[in-house]
């Protein structure tokens, strides 16, 4: 009984120390990201050529990875068949003064991972 305690511990440790890393995101501030919600501060907006060439580091993670990684998206809509998008605004949303809303969506498929990241 006290083998198959020590065994169920040593299967937990092992299944919690092996989560996957977040990516880095080169020239993104994640910080400064988070901080800037809606994008009317305009802090998102500079930094739209580097998210454009990194966009492909925000597929396969989970939503928990994501929000950890951009924070809460500024909007979210489920679709059918469970699919969810979350999205974060890149420029001034709705709220702002400059209001031109251009956006960073990400796809997640009905597991909960993400399958796409494109900016509208």
């Amino acid at each position: 009984m006290k083998s198959s305690r020590l065994l169920s511990i040593a299967f937990l440790v092992a299944v919690v120390g092996c989560g996957k890393t977040l990516p880095e995101l080169d020239g993104i501030s994640t910080e400064a990201w988070k901080s800037d919600h809606s994008a009317c501060h305009a802090v998102r907006q500079t930094m739209i050529s580097a998210l454009e060439t990194q966009r492909h580091k925000l597929t396969s993670l989970s939503e928990m990875e994501v929000v950890k990684l951009l924070g809460r998206p500024d909007q979210n809509e489920l679709y059918k068949r469970n699919e969810k998008f979350y999205h974060y605004l890149v420029e001034g949303g709705p709220g702002c003064t400059d209001h031109k809303t251009r956006r960073l969506t990400i796809r997640f498929n009905a597991v909960g991972l993400s399958k796409e990241a494109i900016i509208e």
